[in-house]
């Protein structure tokens, strides 16, 4: 009988697995809509190349987006007289670039209406933001559905923060499927983009609770934060990767190295083993493994809960549920 139930555990644990891959391949649409990653590369080309800043938040968009219900675009729908959605939650506030994604929308309706969902046009675009500023590319797995639920609580209780420890990181990305080489790697993501001093203040302020900073932040790197950061400031930005924020390259993991990784959550990859060895492993840029293992890990969250087959819809507006 114990076998028997074992048996049936398994075969159900097969069922999930299929079903929740059924569908999400590279190559989804070559027959129902064939120039879908032409059409998102060309409409992500001409933003990026009028205002390259914008590939950071395509591919945090993409971030958010998987982390709260999986990959469903989610993150992309608006806000109704009954209901908070995600796109309104604090860490989801500072979010730009939903334009790009409602063009490329746009476009493709045009050339092949109902059949490319939003979901997929944002990971296509997350993809395409790092390679047009000299990162890796990487083939996507594509046949995701739109979500039809956006929830603010969800995406406030379920997204990292810039305040977490290791421990927090594991359980948080643990629980999507994505192990400790996953989580140090899109941590490096943070090669690219701006972020707000209130992020990171605490670090240069009030670390304890006791007018301290934080012992684990190189002290002349705090000084240079402080000129630009003053106490209670919520409205200025500085570059997470200072000198090199708008290209995509290794120099992130140089900081964290040197102990001037802008928030908490970049510093803590320094306390575990595993995350420290590989940090100090992408140092030498010619032996640096960083732009492979990216493009692996994307690929991985981009499968994060996926809606295939019938469930969930193909929006007509990214915004908006049919």
């Amino acid at each position: 009988m114990a076998t028997l139930k074992f048996l049936s555990f398994l075969i159900l644990q097969l069922f999930l697995i299929t079903n929740n891959c059924e569908g999400v391949e590279v190559g989804f649409y070559k027959k129902t809509c064939p120039n879908v990653e032409a059409i998102v590369k060309e409409t992500t080309k001409h933003y990026i190349s009028i205002a390259p800043t914008l590939a950071a938040p395509l591919l945090r968009m993409h971030f958010h987006d998987c982390f709260v219900r999986g990959c469903d675009g989610s993150v992309l729908l608006n806000s109704t007289k009954g209901n908070k959605a995600e796109k309104d939650a604090i860490p989801n506030q500072s979010l730009r670039g939903f334009q790009v994604i409602d063009a490329a929308k746009s476009a493709l309706e045009k050339e092949c209406p109902g059949i490319v969902s939003c979901s997929d046009i944002l990971a296509l675009a997350a993809r395409d933001a790092v390679s047009l500023i000299n990162g890796p590319t990487w083939s996507v797995p594509l046949g995701r559905r739109d979500g039809r639920v956006s929830i603010l609580s969800e995406a406030s209780k379920n997204l990292p923060t810039p305040f977490d420890n290791f421990t927090t990181l594991k359980t948080t990305f643990g629980a999507l499927g994505l192990n400790v080489k996953d989580l140090v790697v899109l941590s490096g993501g943070h090669t690219i983009g701006m972020s707000h001093c209130f992020s990171f203040s605490s670090r240069l302020y009030n670390f304890t609770g006791k007018g301290d900073m934080d012992p684990n932040m190189d002290q002349n790197y705090i000084n240079r934060l402080k000129i630009k950061c003053k106490p209670g400031d919520v409205t200025t930005i500085v570059e997470m990767d200072p000198g090199s924020f708008k290209s995509f390259d290794t120099d992130y993991y140089t900081m964290v190295a040197k102990r001037r990784g802008l928030f908490a959550s970049d510093a803590a990859l320094l306390t575990n083993d595993q995350t420290k060895q590989y940090v100090l492993s992408q140092l030498n840029q010619h032996g640096s493994t960083f732009f492979k293992d990216f493009g692996e890990s994307m690929v991985k969250m981009g499968q994060i809960r996926v809606l295939t087959g019938n469930a969930g819809e193909i929006r007509k507006h990214c915004a908006f549920r049919n």
